[in-house]
């Protein structure tokens, strides 16, 4: 009885949960990770444009520079990599940390060969091909980070609290990389801000060699096994020849997606400048038909063939021999570019429709909005850029980390998909308090007046106008709304893709998680042209509604399956999640 009412008191969801969950040395890892993973996205897509600026680069050739973003905006292309590839002389770090770990190093060794280098329009050639070798790397670092997360997660280190540790490093990162980043260049100067970030990336890169991780797929002699390519060969698994047509139609639509993403850089760095593609206009043009090739129409071939291995067509009757040679490196090419969707749609079903709804439409409002904030605020709303620093960079980001804490704590407490939906529900709330900015913000001075808040950022901040406290007030509770949001869906989205294929169906999924925010980004623009800011926030909250029905579909959706007995890919989370 004693010790039924201890485990009683030890799994009661609360503070306990989360104090036992940031205890473990995974969350610490977890929370360097996140770091690591932030500080380079700040470095590359964003304070390396002030340094070449203070050194007079010329605009045009500063546009190179934007492809430096296709390696976040196209991760997934490389994804399969992660999952399926070992590095030699480094698997014996693990199977993430054999990717983690030298990305992090390769990281800290290019940012101070940065700051040993001169980014001037005559050497800018050498500088660039730094920057772009270090975009790759981040950007496979971060595709490791996210299969470690969801790999080592446990009854004690949660998916749920490792995923919001893992933002809160990010969200530190970028404030230390961007806004810090320019306080410490303008002190110290940029060579040897870069040398600090390096030297931190390093010491990062070689503590990961202490993380936990799981094996790289070893057996006792050395020789790299692999249970899932071996059992394409087992009898009721889809016939070879099926197999094969099936992986050379999804072969095909890869190599037309990652053909296009290198004839535009191959564009972008050997034509002139007048004649070089516009980065922003690929992505929004080829962007979308990218995700079309590489996840939208494999899906369907891979539903395809679910349905026939769950029907028995066109199956094996009995167990073949291994195959060798070219049909073996078939198999290796079906394992690492098909058998991740065939796997997630095979065992979603008809629910991958919800599940997909709700990947594209959860994040929409940000992914929106995030283009046209600036405007709003330096345009329309005419705040200085110091005004707009202090209430969305500080201020803002310090928000953002606090409602993450606490998206952390709902997550013990009423769970993940109530956390999930409550998010959706403020983050589209929030729309109508820039609502009433667009009309002049009374609602938002009077709320910040009443409270004591306008005293406190006019105390703090006395740089700032009058109208300095509303928008403060504004971007803390977005913020901190953002923060709960995101934490519940990093967990959510964590918790559906299966550990077997962690690395492709996650970099996937999150790809789709940008899509249509990528899409409406024009046609919102114009509806502003047209009609003005209020219109637009009172639409995105719409919208936003639609993702707060879509969480209570998929909300009962998880308890059904709980109820009838399927196991969740990451089942060992569900132990410790409180009843919903």
């Amino acid at each position: 009885m004693a010790e039924a009412a201890a485990e009683k008191k030890k799994s009661k969801p609360g503070w306990g949960t989360l104090a036992r969950s940031l205890k473990n040395p995974k969350s610490g890892y977890m929370a360097l990770f996140g770091f690591a993973s932030g500080l380079p996205f700040a470095l590359f897509l964003g304070t390396l444009y002030a340094w070449l600026s203070e050194a007079e680069v010329e605009l045009e050739t500063m546009g190179v520079f934007s492809l430096i973003g296709l390696a976040y905006a196209f991760q997934f292309l490389w994804s399969p990599l992660i999952d399926k590839v070992s590095i030699p002389g480094f698997h014996r770090l693990g199977r993430r940390k054999q990717w983690i770990v030298p990305s992090q190093i390769l990281l800290g060794v290019i940012l101070i060969a940065l700051s040993l280098s001169n980014p001037t329009n005559e050497a800018i050639g050498w500088f660039s091909l730094l920057a772009g070798i270090g975009a790759l790397a981040s950007a496979t670092q971060d595709i490791a980070i996210n299969a470690w997360r969801i790999d080592v997660a446990d009854e004690e280190a949660t998916l749920d609290i490792l995923s919001t540790v893992y933002q809160m490093g990010y969200r530190l990162a970028a404030l230390v990389g961007g806004a810090l980043g320019l306080i410490i260049a303008a002190r110290i100067g940029w060579p040897q801000t870069y040398l600090m970030m390096g030297a931190i990336l390093l010491v990062i890169g070689i503590a990961g060699l202490f993380a936990p991780d799981g094996k790289a797929g070893e057996n006792e002699d050395g020789e790299v096994t692999d249970d899932l390519l071996l059992s394409l060969r087992r009898k009721g698994e889809v016939k070879p020849e099926v197999r094969t047509k099936a992986l050379a139609a999804v072969g095909l639509l890869w190599a037309v997606a990652i053909g296009t993403v290198l004839t535009f850089m191959y564009m972008s760095l050997a034509y002139p400048p007048e004649e070089r593609p516009n980065p922003t206009e690929f992505t929004l043009t080829y962007g979308p038909w990218i995700i079309v090739a590489t996840v939208v129409i494999p899906a369907f071939i891979a539903g395809w063939l679910a349905s026939q291995k769950a029907k028995g067509l066109n199956v094996m009757t009995e167990d073949l021999p291994e195959r060798e040679g070219g049909s073996f490196a078939l198999d290796h090419l079906y394992r690492a570019l098909v058998m991740p969707l065939v796997e997630f749609v095979g065992r979603m079903g008809w629910s991958l429709v919800l599940i997909l709804s709700l990947v594209l439409t959860y994040r929409i409002c940000d992914a929106i909005w995030g283009t046209f904030a600036y405007p709003f605020y330096l345009g329309e709303l005419n705040y200085t850029n110091d005004e707009v620093a202090f209430a969305s960079k500080f201020f803002g980001v310090g928000a953002i980390i606090a409602g993450l804490a606490f998206g952390g704590y709902l997550l013990t407490v009423i769970g993940r998909m109530a956390t999930l939906t409550l998010g959706a529900l403020i983050a589209a709330l929030t729309n109508l308090l820039y609502a009433d900015m667009a009309i002049g913000g009374a609602n938002m001075q009077a709320a910040s007046d009443a409270i004591g808040f306008s005293w406190v950022i006019s105390t703090i901040a006395p740089f700032g106008s009058d109208a300095l406290p509303r928008l403060t007030f504004t971007i803390m509770w977005e913020n901190l709304a953002i923060g709960i949001a995101g934490a519940a869906y990093v967990a959510w989205l964590s918790s559906i893709v299966s550990k077997k294929y962690s690395a492709v169906q996650y970099a996937l999924l999150s790809s789709l998680t940008l899509l249509v925010g990528t899409l409406g980004r024009g046609a919102l623009g114009e509806m502003i042209e047209k009609q003005g800011y209020f219109d637009v926030f009172i639409l995105t909250t719409l919208i936003g509604g639609i993702a707060v029905v879509l969480c209570v579909f998929e909300w009962i959706r998880e308890t059904r399956s709980r109820r009838s007995g399927v196991v969740t890919p990451n089942a060992h989370d569900a132990a410790v999640q409180p009843a919903e």
